[in-house]
């Protein structure tokens, strides 16, 4: 991390099924050139310089599943740094998405969309990292997490979380 820390902003949902056994999640297939290939993941991404985060959620939800929210909570913040082939460092936005109205479309841009039962969510191919702050998501906590996960070589070094 240099002295010029200038993350990346951006979001990242994970929408909860009405009975909340179920998680939709996007399996990233669809470009050849993604760094994310294979990998399950939340929706979500960078947030436009004129929105803030409730609004970026809101917009990449409607644009990855075609889903309007209506009850959304944030759980956390994730600061990745030197995250990705090019060792970029992104701070995150993490909701849970509690309620909204529509049908999710059957894909993205990015690949799939599918309901994935929560305690699937281990099993999945996702990175490496995601498995350190996911159950946090999901927990009975209503604290929110705030956590730092340096990276190096696409694996992180650490993970550290406070809640407050």
């Amino acid at each position: 991390m240099s002295a010029n820390y200038r993350p990346i902003a951006s979001t990242l949902g994970f929408v909860l099924s009405p009975d909340r056994a179920r998680v939709l999640m996007v399996h990233r297939t669809a470009r050849a050139h993604d760094e994310q290939l294979g990998k399950y993941n939340g929706l979500g991404g960078r947030m436009l310089p004129e929105e803030d985060v409730a609004a970026c959620m809101r917009r990449e939800l409607r644009e990855e599943a075609a889903i309007e929210v209506t009850a959304m909570t944030l759980r956390g913040t994730v600061n990745w740094t030197g995250f990705g082939p090019k060792g970029e460092d992104w701070l995150a936005f993490i909701f849970r998405i509690d309620a909204f109205r529509g049908e999710p479309q059957a894909a993205s841009e990015e690949g799939p969309l599918e309901w994935v039962p929560l305690e699937r969510l281990p099993e999945l191919p996702m990175w490496e990292g995601d498995r350190y702050f996911l159950p946090l998501v999901f927990d009975a906590d209503p604290r929110p997490f705030h956590g730092f996960m340096p990276y190096r070589n696409d694996k992180p070094q650490s993970w550290h979380f406070t809640r407050l």
